[in-house]
């Protein structure tokens, strides 16, 4: 059985500039987005305060809701930027076929684990739990973190196919 030659996507699709420039602009993006405020809280007239993932995560663990805080952690920042440096590292690695394969496989489990729906739907369980006792803004972070996350898979989708065709 013969080994398969070992090269990068990089090398394999050198005209395609395209991934090093979405995987950078995913990067940049959900680094503003994590930071960016996802919402508004305002509560009567008195207490406004805006919340980003970061800030969001860091409250909940200061208010001890440790569980949720680790969930927002690992689901919101950790698995994001892992799934953004395995992208890169399958791009520009230099992996022989089934190398490459163990490497897709394991960013097709990180995209499993991506956690744009239930941020979204923790985003509204807050809304709803505020309920008529505050008003509930969207602002830009959440579109920035959204878009970040659908670039991103948008990205691992098109890598999966070029690896696929080579």
């Amino acid at each position: 059985m013969s080994q398969s030659p070992v090269s990068s996507l990089r090398t394999v699709h050198p005209r395609r500039f395209e991934i090093p420039l979405l995987i950078v602009t995913a990067f940049g993006m959900l680094m503003a987005g994590l930071n960016m405020p996802l919402m508004n809280i305002q509560k009567m007239v008195f207490w406004k305060n805006e919340y980003s993932v970061i800030t969001g995560t860091l409250g909940l663990y200061q208010d001890k809701e440790y569980f949720l805080a680790a969930l927002i952690f690992f689901f919101s920042i950790v698995f994001p930027i892992l799934k953004l440096i395995l992208l890169t590292i399958v791009w520009f690695g230099r992996f022989d076929d089934q190398g490459r394969d163990r490497m897709l496989k394991c960013l097709a489990q990180l995209g499993k684990w991506s956690m744009l729906d239930v941020f979204v739907v923790a985003v509204m369980v807050v809304a709803v739990k505020l309920g008529p006792m505050a008003q509930v803004t969207p602002k830009a972070g959440i579109y920035v973190f959204s878009s970040a996350i659908l670039l991103s898979l948008l990205t691992t989708e098109l890598v999966e196919r070029l690896a696929r065709s080579r």
